[in-house]
């Protein structure tokens, strides 16, 4: 006798489960406290049959952590697709994204933890989230140059400059150094910005 395989949705459905148990474990107790076994037990399954979804705890780990920073790539493709001109959208976005950051630290600790191990183990989630975000960057350096509200050559390069140029205001680590440090996160934020504007050729009068 053979058996169909289950249909795609009931597995999407069955991931989708797992992932929000695990979501939960995480922020109550922490990623590294929660075991797979946890999982199973409140699902009312096996250890085995979540290992039949996710081949690894890790792969659990990476995709808890796809939920949390996708909200951020969800934020920033918003604020690029807005009306506003491109240094308004540029700026809300460093912005948004520093906030998200901020909050993560401050409110959910256990998911901030989370997003250091990634960041420390260069997850694949992780890298391939960096990149669309650079993406969105990219985009929007080229439509403030074919607006004049830029001045930069390679839209490339200088998309890349912003991200190193704001990483101490979004990077987890760099981030909880910074409010350990007592450092005045929004004053300086601003500063930041600022700096980012002028060095793409943007002056205070046209933001």
């Amino acid at each position: 006798m053979t058996f169909a395989n289950p249909a795609e949705s009931d597995i999407e459905q069955s991931r989708t489960r797992i992932l929000e148990v695990a979501e939960r474990h995480f922020r109550r107790i922490g990623y590294h406290k929660t075991s797979v076994a946890d999982i199973a037990a409140e699902l009312g399954m096996s250890r085995a049959n979540v290992y039949r979804f996710f081949p690894s705890r890790t792969a659990i780990n990476s995709s808890v952590c796809g939920l949390i920073i996708k909200e951020v790539a969800e934020i920033a493709q918003a604020i690029a697709r807005s009306d506003a001109p491109a240094s308004k959208k540029l700026a809300d976005l460093l912005t948004a994204i520093h906030h998200h950051s901020t909050r993560m630290l401050v409110e959910d600790r256990p998911m901030h933890d989370l997003l250091v191990a990634a960041m420390d183990g260069s997850w694949a989630t992780v890298n391939a989230h960096n990149e669309r975000i650079l993406g969105i960057l990219k985009g929007l350096v080229r439509e403030g140059r074919q607006t004049g509200e830029f001045n930069v050559e390679d839209a490339d390069e200088a998309a890349r400059g912003i991200i190193t140029a704001f990483l101490p205001f979004f990077h987890p680590v760099l981030l909880e150094q910074r409010v350990q440090e007592g450092k005045a996160t929004a004053v300086s934020l601003h500063a930041q910005i600022r700096f980012i504007m002028k060095a793409l050729g943007t002056s205070d009068r046209e933001r």
